[in-house]
């Protein structure tokens, strides 16, 4: 940054400079007085620039709902604020009847954990969840999601039904390896832990279907796939024979769309009783691509936060 903003002061003198009268038709001292006045002139636009470039790359800060809606598309666009869940502020309690609708519910993950199994050097395997770098640029927050509310045992019941309750994700472990993955809660079924309405603390949660990484027309780099392509891979024409062979790659060779399952807890933190409004934060543990059922997928553990506003 202490580079750019040289350059951009270096840029501005000389071009304040530039337009300058000529030398020749002033006297010596109107000319120094004239430079030094024109280098503070560029040495405060060289700040301002400094200044817009440094918020201009910064990461998007928190937003409430309210102040989302007073922008325009130009004023979110390259900012990152679309990729974020909005915030709210409050403490109050929410209560909730049954039939309501749960609107405008984003889920944005905040940190990525693959499960890696590990051998150290007596031989001794460990499994533990591994923090990964983010690969995906920032569409990866779930937006937009709907669903409605019901009573069970006096424990609300929360039921996910449309909006963008999926997206394509793919994240790097430190060795360098990329894992793929359906970031999703399409068909969530969350039940509340306790009886009441929401509140700072309460907590709710459930399962989610997770559908494959893959649709049915993708081709794997041997033209393999589930509705099109080859049956078999063209450079293994042996395996046809029915011997043993066969089964090493009969998951390679006969592609299906998977649809596993995944599960997520949420706490509320921040309720707004007047504008309907709940906040706080989510685990969700769902597996990763399988590659069209070619390979295991992994286990993931995503953390972040959620937003969603209640419908009566």
């Amino acid at each position: 940054m202490a580079r750019f903003t040289a350059v951009i002061l270096a840029l501005a003198l000389g071009v304040a400079m530039a337009f300058q009268p000529s030398a020749r038709v002033q006297t010596r001292g109107s000319v120094q007085m004239s430079a030094a006045e024109d280098f503070k002139t560029a040495a405060a636009a060289a700040a301002t620039a400094a200044v817009f470039a440094a918020s201009a790359v910064s990461p998007a800060q928190a937003i409430t709902a309210d102040e989302r809606a007073q922008l325009s598309y130009l004023q979110v666009k390259g900012t990152g604020l679309a990729n974020r869940c909005s915030e709210v502020k409050g403490l109050d309690t929410l209560n909730v009847k049954s039939g309501a609708k749960l609107v405008d519910f984003c889920l944005e993950p905040k940190a990525f954990f693959v499960e890696e199994t590990n051998s150290d050097k007596k031989g001794d395997t460990k499994t533990d969840f591994v923090a990964t770098k983010l690969m995906t640029r920032q569409t990866y927050t779930l937006d937009g999601i709907s669903g409605s509310f019901k009573e069970d045992g006096g424990k609300l019941v929360f039921t996910e039904e449309d909006g963008i309750d999926y997206a394509p994700t793919t994240v790097q472990l430190p060795g360098g390896e990329r894992v793929p993955f359906l970031f999703t809660v399409k068909d969530l079924v969350a039940k509340g832990a306790t009886s009441g309405g929401f509140k700072p603390g309460y907590e709710f949660g459930g399962s989610f279907k997770v559908p494959s990484y893959r649709t049915g027309l993708f081709l794997d780099p041997k033209g393999r796939g589930m509705a099109t392509g080859y049956d078999m891979a063209v450079a293994l024409p042996g395996l046809q024979t029915g011997e043993e062979g066969d089964a090493e790659l009969f998951n390679e060779n006969n592609k299906k769309f998977d649809v596993l399952t995944g599960s997520a807890e949420f706490e509320v933190q921040n309720v707004d009783a007047n504008a309907g409004e709940i906040a706080g934060v989510f685990v969700s543990a769902q597996p990763s691509d399988t590659d069209l059922g070619g390979k295991e997928p992994k286990k993931l553990l995503l953390k972040g936060i959620f937003f969603g506003r209640v419908e009566q």
